[in-house]
């Protein structure tokens, strides 16, 4: 199967298919011809234009009123990617590189930016061949643009950089020969169009999206096996509450632990406490509130991946080069950091559950161990799951709020939106950890409830669980076990 790059608007959930069934992509007919009849237009305006045009005729930032000649707009545009490859840090996770690849073929395609064929070509070459540029997490300001790490994504256009190909890290240049592929010669604009864009932030915010989906449907299954496990009341999920305050989230988590405790022997038994902790009582208004977070902020990025970012934006029909902001990250970096915070809060709930099935209460064995004082038990994991939560907590602080100047003042406000990205990655690798740290806990405690079962849907969750952790007799290393049951909610 090939995906076509199309004007056809690019769902986050289509993305995530392209990505699970490996699709190649292919610039589609209308693509091209917008593509083509951008640089043409392009192309004959430098004949003629007679003003300065920021990056096309000029310097960069706030070098924009130094005039380049006609001889020097290729080398001005292969000098701005190579001087703009200042990434630090850690290198990105192969699959985010990908999807900037995805998302920067996509932005370009509209045919208002102004970039060759060849050029756009050479990218989707790249992503069918599984060809990533090595990129770096830290060096963006999210305003103008990505700059740094989109640099580093196009150096290998122009034959430089690192990339990864099959398993290991190569010179690009090195790759090229190998291949038989002659670096990309940049024409006018096309260093800008390359490099302004927001295409390193908006990857971060597609996998955190498809990955907050996962995790939040976990949330809820989850809690469901915790629910019973700490031998908690249903009430609470009843419709009637829910449709006097009917948040779209409230009402359908409630639905879902209703639907998932459904038949379950021990919810229905008597019940000698009139009421549950917040932490499960209130599991439709947290989870809820976390769902409908996760689907505005999907709404924003989706208009975002859908858009053209780059600078300065040609309008061929129109007979018009603007010089504008498109390629500023505000309009994803506030959501981005609303999301971080949404998904801290699924953790937080989270901890405090475990930390009740583990209180000795309910009927339940301290530290979920038959002879505790001989053993630990599940002391020590809910440490380590409070220490997460912590973690996660000092990541929620909107990186989107600062602002520094940059390029002598040109460039005076930023969004930090490419922080506030790859915080929200770190939150969300933090709360997987935690839920499958409720889940182990979930599932020992579940199984001091025996010979009473809980609900089909949560006997085949504990089954298959089961069968890749086990339950906890006496004290045993306990990494591995958090290790398999990250795995176990991340494939199943």
């Amino acid at each position: 199967m090939t995906h076509i790059i199309s004007k056809e608007f690019l769902a986050i959930d289509e993305i995530g298919r392209i990505l699970r069934e490996g699709e190649k992509i292919e610039l589609g007919a209308e693509a091209k011809e917008a593509i083509i009849k951008c640089r043409e237009y392009l192309d004959s305006k430098m004949e003629d234009i007679g003003r300065p045009v920021y990056g096309v005729t000029t310097g960069f930032g706030s070098l924009c009123n130094i005039t380049i000649a006609q001889d020097d707009l290729s080398k001005l545009q292969h000098n701005l990617v190579k001087s703009h490859a200042c990434g630090i840090g850690a290198k990105l996770r192969p699959e985010i590189v990908r999807l900037m690849l995805l998302l920067k073929v996509q932005s370009l395609s509209y045919g208002h930016s102004g970039a060759q064929l060849e050029t756009i070509q050479r990218l989707v070459d790249m992503y069918n061949n599984d060809i990533l540029p090595v990129v770096y997490e830290q060096g963006s300001l999210g305003a103008s643009g990505d700059l740094a790490p989109l640099a580093h994504l196009c150096l290998p256009i122009i034959g430089m950089g690192r990339v990864l190909y099959k398993g290991e890290e190569r010179e690009a240049a090195e790759l090229w020969k190998e291949l038989g592929w002659e670096p990309v010669t940049l024409k006018s604009k096309e260093g800008l169009a390359l490099l302004n864009g927001t295409q390193f932030m908006s990857a971060h915010a597609v996998w955190s999206l498809l990955q907050a989906e996962r995790l939040s449907r976990w949330a809820d299954r989850i809690a469901a096996m915790s629910i019973d496990a700490y031998d908690g009341r249903i009430e609470a999920f009843y419709p009637q509450t829910h449709r006097v305050r009917p948040h779209k989230g409230q009402v359908s988590t409630a639905e879902n632990i209703l639907n998932l405790l459904e038949g379950s022997e021990i919810i229905r038994g008597a019940k000698k406490h009139v009421q549950d902790p917040y932490s499960f009582r209130c599991i439709p208004q947290v989870h809820g509130a976390t769902k409908d977070t996760i689907e505005y902020v999907k709404g924003v990025i989706e208009v975002e991946i859908n858009s053209v970012t780059d600078n300065p934006t040609v309008f061929p029909d129109e007979d018009m080069i603007i010089s504008a902001g498109n390629f500023h990250g505000q309009p994803i970096a506030l959501p981005m950091d609303m999301l971080t915070l949404a998904m801290s809060e699924l953790a937080n709930i989270s901890e405090r559950r475990i930390y009740k099935l583990i209180s000795g209460q309910r009927g339940l064995p301290s530290f979920l161990v038959a002879k505790p004082g001989l053993n630990s038990g599940f002391m020590i994991p809910q440490y380590t799951a409070a220490s997460i939560v912590s973690q996660s907590k000092g990541l929620c602080f909107p990186a989107s709020a600062d602002s520094i100047p940059s390029s002598q003042g040109q460039e005076d406000h930023v969004s930090m939106g490419a922080n506030a990205a790859t915080k929200l990655v770190r939150v969300i690798e933090n709360t997987e950890k935690v839920l499958a740290i409720e889940l182990m806990n979930a599932a020992q405690a579940l199984q001091f409830r025996r010979p009473l079962h809980s609900s089909p849907a949560i006997e085949q969750i504990f089954s298959d669980f089961r069968s890749v952790v086990p339950f906890v007799e006496d004290d045993c290393y306990f990494h591995p076990l958090i290790e398999k049951s990250i795995e176990f909610i991340r494939r199943a």
